[in-house]
């Protein structure tokens, strides 16, 4: 997917300056408690799906379409894992960015995982022994959902 119209907007006015945004990541489980992830197509690295809140769109309801748009698989969401304030970044073009991230335990219901749109080179279900290098503060929270629905993860120092 293309950057959202409200982010150009923003940035138009903003430039690249730092800009606060709220995301949504999908722990997306399968029957086997296989985890969905995708291989991103800016650094090559395989991690969870996750995508930038619509303004006024709920987070559960934003990260189903998430997967959806960058997956095919339909999901249901079940739990809150972790909110979390990530570090700034930049992307390439010189965006700053800095998110504040909710993680969701996720249960697939529909569809065959596949590419959906160009955000990703790949996408698969990984069984918790086998994944692939991917963020620790990730592999965290995927130990966490895989525990079941639990007090969500959060900062308090």
């Amino acid at each position: 997917m293309p950057t959202p119209e409200f982010i150009l907007a923003l940035r138009e006015k903003i430039g690249h300056d730092l800009l606060w945004l709220p995301g949504v990541t999908g722990i997306v489980l399968n029957d086997d408690d296989h985890v969905l992830l995708a291989q991103r197509v800016t650094n090559g690295r395989w991690g969870l799906v996750a995508g930038i809140l619509e303004p006024g769109e709920q987070p559960a309801i934003g990260l189903a379409r998430e997967i959806l748009e960058e997956t095919g698989i339909e999901a249901r969401v079940e739990s809150l894992v972790s909110m979390e304030t990530l570090p700034p970044s930049a992307y390439p073009n010189g965006d700053k960015v800095q998110y504040l991230d909710l993680t969701f335990r996720c249960r697939a219901i529909a569809g065959e995982a596949r590419v959906n749109d160009d955000e990703s080179l790949d996408v698969g279900w990984f069984a918790p022994d086998t994944l692939p290098d991917i963020p620790p503060r990730e592999l965290r929270n995927i130990k966490e959902a895989l525990r079941g629905p639990t007090t969500p993860h959060f900062l308090t120092t």
